[in-house]
């Protein structure tokens, strides 16, 4: 025992403590690779030449890299030690069925959109709602546009996202079945938003998704999607998804992803956008649920003239882990990028945002600014935040900044001699921290919808974890 009364820790003891967890590691991994061998075997009946060979190149890949662990640096502050330990098994998609009304606490009241659903990670007709202008945009699974327009998947297809350098998306490239395909042609202009809702159901084990996503939006097109995943059982399992945007010239896209599953679920995301000359992406992150959240996103402005907007909330509690990557390149020159990601954190949960934009050499005139901010409710949350550039051209202007404190108790107290209680004093002031990323979302009945989300959790003093 040390001096505290604790046990001393000895080389034998950490030396076979890491020789366990590798070998958990390897069985994860070799769980992986041979339930790839039954994926494959049930997907060869449909499946084009070319996207057997991605399969297998990802797969391969996947095996060369292994998962992450916190030595590698772009993974330092998360150890995703509990998706490697858990045994998951694929869904069985098609033997489960819900009742549309399962959804209705879910909805956002005034919200007209085209609806596709996603359960358990494959589309489901049933509860999806397909409208208005379909006539000019291309909305369907992604399963059934491999049979439909396969030539024009195999454009693009996996070919953004690369999954040379992430384990997960590798095994997401292997196991993609099913997901969103989204086409919008040149010179469209949607006035209603594409709404994908990914539905996680009770399960009797762990299961894993992948779900992958392909969007298109040829030039001078306007569209706003929006990604919710959410969980209707307060179940462990993980899903794995894959977005791959690509916009064209002097196209301007909205984009959301929502997450507020449940809080035993795993999630990591990674969004990947391609942007042409003079296009506009706005992207905006809620992260809420889960146990343990990765969030990457990963614009790429290859056209001159581009801007990106990445606009992101957070807020663990409990023991949630959320981490937020960045990965913001200029390519061209004259581009323009902001990011502000605002953090709320409570309990014993660890929040994460690494923000990096590299600026390549010939991305003269490049223009981007990253801030970060954090409010820490809690003695025991804890904050790691790494605002990083990485710049190769001379002419730039580039700022970046985050933040990291706690409850203004001057603001507190003038609320107060006003009279105004304590509690109702913290609650304006945490929802006018948050509100100023809420505000951004130009979808009404989205941040109406999420503003209402926040309240009820800031509320009557009650912890952020006691309304989800």
């Amino acid at each position: 025992m040390d001096r505290r009364g604790r046990p001393h820790c000895y080389p034998g003891k950490r030396l076979n403590k890491e020789i366990g967890m590798n070998n958990i590691v390897m069985q994860s991994k070799e769980s992986y690779l041979e339930g790839f061998e039954h994926f494959e075997k049930d997907s060869l009946v449909n499946d084009p030449t070319w996207l057997r060979s991605i399969r297998r190149a990802a797969i391969s890949r996947f095996s060369e890299l292994g998962f992450p662990t916190i030595q590698d640096e772009d993974w330092r502050f998360t150890n995703v030690g509990p998706i490697v330990r858990t045994p998951f098994q694929l869904a069985q998609n098609g033997r489960i069925e819900i009742d549309s009304r399962e959804l209705e606490r879910f909805t956002f009241p005034g919200l007209e959109c085209n609806r596709l659903v996603f359960l358990n990670g494959q589309y489901s007709p049933e509860l999806s709602s397909i409208g208005s202008r379909v006539d000019v945009l291309k909305l369907d699974s992604l399963a059934h546009a491999l049979m439909l327009d396969g030539d024009l998947l195999d454009e693009h297809l996996a070919r953004y996202a690369d999954f040379q350098r992430d384990a997960f998306l590798a095994l997401n490239t292997a196991f993609m079945k099913d997901g969103a395909f989204v086409y919008i042609p040149k010179g469209a202009v949607l006035k209603e938003p594409i709404y994908l809702l990914f539905v996680s159901s009770a399960n009797a084990s762990p299961t894993v998704t992948h779900p992958r996503n392909l969007i298109l939006l040829e030039d001078n097109s306007q569209a706003t999607i929006i990604e919710d995943y959410i969980s209707l059982a307060d179940d462990v399992y993980f899903s794995n998804a894959v977005t791959e945007v690509v916009v064209g010239q002097n196209s301007v896209l909205s984009h959301y992803i929502i997450e507020r599953e449940s809080k035993k679920a795993f999630n990591i995301s990674t969004i990947r956008f391609q942007q042409s000359r003079s296009s506009n992406v706005t992207f905006h992150s809620v992260l809420l649920g889960g146990a343990l959240v990765r969030s990457n996103v990963h614009p790429v402005m290859v056209g001159e003239g581009s801007e990106c907007i990445i606009n992101g909330l957070f807020m663990p509690t409990g023991r949630q882990h959320m981490d937020n990557y960045m990965r913001v390149e200029h390519a061209s020159p004259h581009c323009d990028s902001r990011q502000l990601y605002k953090g709320i954190l409570d309990g014993r949960s660890h929040g994460v945002f690494h923000g990096r934009i590299i600026v390549h050499k010939n991305a003269q005139k490049t223009d981007a600014k990253q801030t970060n901010k954090n409010l820490l409710l809690s003695n025991e949350a804890q904050i790691d935040t790494k605002p990083q550039l990485e710049i190769y051209a001379d002419d730039v202007k580039c700022t970046h900044g985050a933040t990291i404190g706690q409850m203004d108790q001057n603001a507190i107290f003038y609320l107060r001699s006003r009279g105004i209680s304590e509690d109702t004093s913290r609650v304006l002031l945490l929802l006018a921290f948050a509100g100023e990323s809420l505000q951004r979302m130009k979808v009404e009945p989205i941040r109406r919808g999420l503003e209402e989300i926040v309240t009820q959790r800031f509320a009557q003093g009650k912890p952020l974890d006691s309304v989800l």
